[in-house]
């Protein structure tokens, strides 16, 4: 049964951004759902447009099949808990958890039993009597989680309930919000940026991204069969490639074919590979001729015996991190790889690596190798688009007549970026950094708000100011097609 219907939802601000952009979504009762995504991505605005904090732009929300996008807060089946708790100081925590029951005056016996029946269930039995400041931040939440909960909601918003706290402490409260959602039964829908935590603790994660949502599903299927490059990139440690999909089971990637389980994505596609480096395995390379290098010679048993594809290189760096080793390998073709494995294989070592069929996830492009915009062609022969005028070989504008709408194509990777943004014909901001084993791949936004989308080997940081140069040989144009 559907619960909570999310509608083809947006939210516009008055400065024309979309904190929601048709944003459509079902949960199930007494499911936990998980909203996951980096800051300013929509997870908040979604959450309060949920609780009627805030109104939708436009779509609709249903509540137990009935639309409530207009109805206020206090009439909704719902109960929020926030990332500051918002407990009342003066008030001590029998008295906070039995608020709202006692706005609804509620006869004081049955909200006795309620306040003690809440304070249990969230292992705070004795300390109704105790002030809330004296509490320790886990404490302070679940007293927060009491209140909301002695309501008796059908579903329980929680929005970064446990962002204040320390590591251990937001861990213990993890177990135990998991605990708590089996014994209330009711629906839980959390928001968090936090992707372990998404992770551990929900049936099913809704990953989000500017606004819209990237990939619905269960935290193995989030994992394992990312959707696109950003879950994949957002949800743990990947190594992402671009990639051929030669035919069904068969991809070619880092200079080299590949054994894979995928199929139906066509023949000789463009596709994108994500590789964990978990699955990634690691053996000391004692060969010294690339002759013996094509060899079927491993000298480590634990590596699969089969004829699996193998590349070479040599470790970068070797970082301890508590119950694995995480290394950076430069294969012999300048792909860098991240690789995890229990055993340490220090910087300077010469390693081989495989990765079995199963384990290498075929993903679709969402973009190729093209920026296309709209253009126009102008009388003083060069073609404005991006809100700018741009050079063009005369010979490539001369089949056009001056007011021509045109598609204009400029490669990602003749796209020349500047560190100082006066030397650019356009300026804006690095907005999202992807690495690609040889290669960055870039969105940079610029200051009218339109996304390029650059390759190069050139490392940037993220919210680095930068001008943008386009060659007029990397332009190229051709008739719109009406």
């Amino acid at each position: 049964m559907k619960i909570i219907e999310v509608k083809h939802v947006s939210k516009q601000f008055e400065d024309g951004k979309f904190a929601l952009n048709d944003v459509s979504l079902s949960i199930e009762k007494g499911e936990f759902v998980t909203i996951l995504g980096p800051s300013g991505c929509g997870k908040t605005t979604l959450l309060r447009c949920i609780a009627g904090f805030q109104v939708a732009t436009s779509g609709d929300i249903l509540l137990n099949g009935m639309d409530v996008t207009e109805m206020p807060p206090n009439k909704r089946p719902v109960n929020t808990v926030f990332q500051k708790y918002a407990l009342f100081p003066h008030l001590n925590v029998f008295d906070n958890v039995a608020f709202g029951l006692k706005l609804k005056k509620i006869d004081k016996n049955i909200i006795e039993q309620k306040v003690k029946a809440a304070l249990k269930t969230v292992g705070l039995s004795d300390y109704e009597f105790r002030n809330v400041d004296s509490l320790s931040g886990g404490q302070q939440q679940r007293v927060a989680i009491a209140r909301a909960i002695i309501n008796e909601p059908e579903v329980l918003l929680l929005d970064e309930p446990l962002a204040a706290l320390d590591l251990k402490m937001r861990k213990d409260m993890q177990l135990e919000l998991k605990e708590m959602h089996k014994k209330l039964g009711i629906t839980f829908l959390y928001v968090t940026h936090d992707q372990e935590e998404a992770l551990t603790l929900s049936d099913r994660v809704v990953v989000m991204n500017e606004g819209r949502i990237q990939q619905i599903g269960t935290p193995t299927d989030i994992y394992n069969e990312p959707q696109n490059c950003f879950v994949a990139d957002f949800i743990g440690e990947s190594n992402i490639l671009s990639a051929t999909m030669i035919r069904d089971r068969r991809v070619a990637f880092c200079d080299a074919e590949f054994d894979c389980v995928d199929e139906g994505f066509g023949e000789n596609a463009p596709v994108d590979v994500v590789i964990r480096p978990e699955d990634i395995y690691i053996w000391e390379n004692t060969k010294t001729s690339i002759a013996k290098q094509q060899a079927d010679y491993d000298p480590d048993d634990r590596v699969p015996k089969g004829n699996f594809t193998k590349w070479y290189g040599t470790v970068q760096s070797s970082i301890f991190k508590g119950v694995h080793y995480e290394m950076t390998v430069l294969t012999d073709n300048n792909y860098e790889f991240l690789v995890q494995d229990y055993h340490e294989f220090k910087p300077g070592t010469s390693v081989g690596m495989l990765v079995k069929p199963e384990d290498i996830q075929i993903m679709r492009k969402e973009r190729y190798i093209f920026n296309n915009f709209e253009g126009e062609v102008l009388k003083n022969g060069k073609v404005r688009f991006l809100d700018a005028e741009w050079e063009i070989n005369p010979d490539d504008i001369a089949q056009f007549e001056a007011g021509d709408i045109v598609n204009v194509k400029v490669p990602f990777k003749e796209i020349d970026l500047q560190d100082h943004e006066e030397d650019g014909v356009l300026s804006g901001e690095v907005h999202y950094i992807l690495f690609k084993g040889n290669h960055y791949a870039l969105t940079i936004r610029t200051d009218e708000g339109h996304d390029i989308y650059v390759y190069t080997t050139d490392v940037w940081d993220d919210g680095d100011r930068v001008g943008i140069l386009i060659p007029k040989e990397s332009i190229h144009i051709e008739k719109r097609q009406s």
